[in-house]
């Protein structure tokens, strides 16, 4: 039997799903009925999330997701953990991812607008075995922009990523919540072009904006202390997720369709590739930010985040 089969004849191998779900009822539904198509749900652990709600307002929405979320079928087992208050989408996947990988050792992380291929389980599945005792590898991610340049069936960048991933606990346990600190050190050896996708997407300003209160994303810091240890994560060629969110119905996103990236409809293969960062998917990645349309996006993003600057500390600030 070779390798990458492993992982799908051996039910107790397979990783539990962890989903981080709060109030929109539309999305949740649609991520679930495309995950429950994938045929190793049947076999798989779903773990979901509920956030608590914000305000009194909240509630009602909230309500209705979690009278949703008892009627799910179609998994091994469901267990759902509704929080009684609101810790926001970074605590709450932060503190939910380390509760499962403390206990399972290695999870599949979804949100709720995330729509899965079908073979989005058997291909995280495949390689968390593949690249299980592999150091130099951090996570796997499932979602590719939708890039002009024909990719190879998998290979690897430098970083982390966030819409549909998975991770094993010995990666999870480098996490660093200190914003601050990532941002110093990727200064102190003069790596923010490289973070930045030689200057084509604003990830700084992004860290920057977590540091200062602007916004409270996981992700960057997970991105940026992979970045910083010289990690690679593992990405598809053809996308086996879609976002869904971006409708104007996120907590970080605006609507837009520039990040719409086909689902494939086949199984991704595993195969032993070279554990380097792939400099030609680099460049492809590079071209796609710099379209002009991502170009008045992250222009925006700048704009926005220098006027708050402004707000909060003066013209002064630099």
């Amino acid at each position: 039997m070779n390798k990458t089969s492993t992982a799908t004849s051996r039910n107790d191998r397979l990783a539990p799903i962890a989903l981080f779900v709060y109030n929109r009822l539309k999305h949740t539904a649609q991520t679930v009925a495309a995950l429950e198509r994938n045929p190793l749900a049947a076999l798989s652990d779903l773990i979901i999330f509920s956030d608590g709600p914000k305000n009194s307002l909240a509630e009602a929405n909230v309500r209705v997701i979690r009278d949703y979320l008892k009627k799910i079928r179609g998994f091994k087992s469901i267990k759902i953990i509704a929080r009684e208050n609101n810790l926001g989408l970074a605590e709450s996947i932060i503190s939910g991812v380390s509760e499962v990988i403390n206990q399972f050792g290695k999870v599949i992380i979804l949100e709720d607008d995330l729509v899965t291929s079908p073979y989005f389980l058997q291909y995280m599945n495949e390689a968390l075995s593949f690249y299980e005792q592999d150091e130099r590898v951090i996570s796997v991610h499932g979602y590719v922009y939708p890039v002009k340049q024909a990719l190879p069936e998998t290979f690897f960048l430098k970083g982390a990523d966030c819409w549909g991933w998975a991770t094993w606990r010995r990666a999870w346990n480098l996490f660093e919540v200190d914003g601050r600190k990532l941002l110093d050190e990727l200064k102190a050896k003069k790596l923010t072009r490289q973070f930045d996708f030689d200057g084509a997407y604003p990830y700084t300003q992004m860290l920057e904006g977590q540091i200062l209160g602007f916004n409270n994303s996981w992700a960057i810091r997970w991105h940026a202390r992979a970045f910083l240890l010289n990690k690679l994560t593992l990405y598809p060629g053809h996308s086996l997720v879609s976002n869904s969110g971006m409708d104007n119905s996120g907590t970080h996103t605006g609507a837009t369709k520039i990040f719409d990236s086909p689902i494939h409809q086949s199984p991704i293969g595993i195969s032993p590739i070279p554990v380097l960062e792939n400099m030609a998917a680099r460049r492809a990645f590079i071209k796609y930010f710099s379209r002009p349309l991502l170009r008045l996006m992250t222009s925006r993003i700048r704009l926005k985040h220098y006027w708050k600057l402004i707000k909060k500390y003066g013209h002064k600030h630099r």
